[in-house]
């Protein structure tokens, strides 16, 4: 009973002094910089390395084109992945990108997430980060794990993100 009494007065102790986490109402990523912003209360409160898809000029117009969208859209939801570690889904396509893909008679895409990397890239010599100086993906927005794991953490599902060139 004293142990149990203990390991809780300690657990109750420690939240007092722990840093709150902060979660983010608002995303900004963006492309040219290869920047995520995480903002709360008006005001930057993380910043995040990223890639893109491997034609990150331009917005994704059509299924497999290889570029990551730009515009406004929600952080919906999230998986676990077993190739990416955490998952988190953009809202791509609203409908202002399936009508523009339908006009020529193709598919917008979708499945468009921001992810981690290969957990086979945590054991690399340079580490997970590495890949984060090239555009490798499908179009989607990839981070470290380390970053995955603190976006997952502070951005809950329904948060806006703005995707600028």
């Amino acid at each position: 009973m004293i142990k149990a009494f203990t390991l809780l007065s300690f657990a109750l102790i420690s939240s007092l002094f722990a840093e709150p986490i902060m979660l983010a109402d608002r995303v900004i990523l963006k492309k040219s910089t290869r920047m995520l912003y995480l903002y709360s209360g008006g005001e930057i409160s993380a910043r995040y390395h990223i890639s893109l898809g491997k034609e990150p000029e331009g917005a994704k117009a059509f299924e497999g084109d290889m570029r990551t969208p730009e515009g406004t859209y929600r952080l919906d939801w999230r998986q676990l992945s077993k190739q990416y570690n955490k998952s988190i889904h953009i809202s791509y396509p609203n409908e202002k990108d399936k009508a523009y893909a339908k006009q020529f008679g193709m598919s917008a895409g979708g499945m468009i997430m921001i992810h981690g990397t290969p957990h086979i890239w945590d054991i690399s010599p340079f580490g997970d980060w590495f890949p984060m100086l090239l555009d490798w993906t499908e179009g989607c927005i990839a981070m470290s794990n380390d970053d995955i794991e603190e976006v997952w953490e502070r951005v809950p599902d329904g948060t806006p993100i703005t995707i600028v060139p």
